[in-house]
């Protein structure tokens, strides 16, 4: 098996929001990705006193102990079990019934000797290969499919449609959520590698159309997730110096690849 991760901030002067890792058993059988990508809040008051990136790395250790310790565990209580421990840590201090108490969007895949399990909430993005080369996406395709008249920036979502019946949802402070979450099993013998990407690293296919979900695998693959992000980096550059073209969220995004080849 071999594994690869790369996480880079947007802006060298943020914290990185974003939180990777993969976690293996000491039994030496199957393993586990995580891949959050934290939502960044407009500026103000969010009720809580810890950054986004503070909930992210939180969040992102829980789940990979959890996913790793309760291998019985189905991925989606597994993800509701780590919100749960989250906001203990933190609901003392915290107003974690505020619409944007810090949050992220989840990418979790678990496998052993026999299958592959996946879950995702929000925009983040899994692609599964199989052993003859074919590439899918697994995606939360909630968030895409708002009317553009709903989102009150494309930086900055409305709360109503954020954690709401028919908008979108993302790992906050309600266990519940993860019940919202894209979940399913896959027999390991139909997957031959796992990439998972926060969407900083999959505007390579959604935003600049530079290929499809394959060619970013296969680039990958090839190159590592390292040049998958500088070639991101190079098109937003280019983007930004189109001034007649409309902006479209951030000029440069928190971008996060875990690579899995099993």
């Amino acid at each position: 098996m071999r594994t690869e991760l790369v996480s880079e901030p947007g802006d060298p002067g943020h914290p990185n929001e974003d939180f990777a890792s993969v976690g293996l058993p000491a039994s030496g059988q199957g393993g586990s990705l995580v891949v959050l990508d934290g939502v960044t809040p407009p500026k103000g008051d969010y009720g809580c006193r810890h950054p986004v990136s503070w909930f992210s790395a939180r969040l992102g250790g829980a789940l990979t102990e959890l996913s790793v310790s309760q291998g019985d565990l189905p991925l989606a209580d597994v993800l509701s079990h780590a919100i749960r421990r989250v906001a203990a840590a933190h609901a003392d201090t915290c107003d974690l019934s505020h619409p944007r108490t810090p949050q992220a969007t989840v990418v979790l895949a678990r496998w052993s000797a026999s299958e592959v399990e996946y879950l995702v909430l929000s925009d983040s993005v899994l692609l599964v290969e199989s052993p003859a080369g074919e590439v899918g996406a697994l995606l939360d395709d909630r968030l895409s499919r708002l009317p553009r008249g709903s989102l009150a920036t494309d930086a900055v979502v409305d709360s109503t449609v954020r954690n709401k019946a028919g908008g979108f949802f993302t790992a906050a402070a309600d266990p519940s959520v993860a019940s919202r979450a894209v979940t399913g099993t896959l027999p390991r013998s139909s997957v031959r590698a796992l990439a998972a990407l926060t969407d900083g690293a999959a505007r390579w296919v959604e935003r600049f159309h530079a290929g499809d979900w394959a060619g970013l695998l296969a680039l990958v693959r090839e190159e590592g997730s390292a040049a998958l992000v500088e070639r991101v980096r190079a098109l937003e550059r280019a983007d930004a110096l189109e001034p007649s073209r409309p902006r479209r969220g951030k000029t440069h995004d928190d971008a996060t690849v875990v690579f899995a080849e099993l």
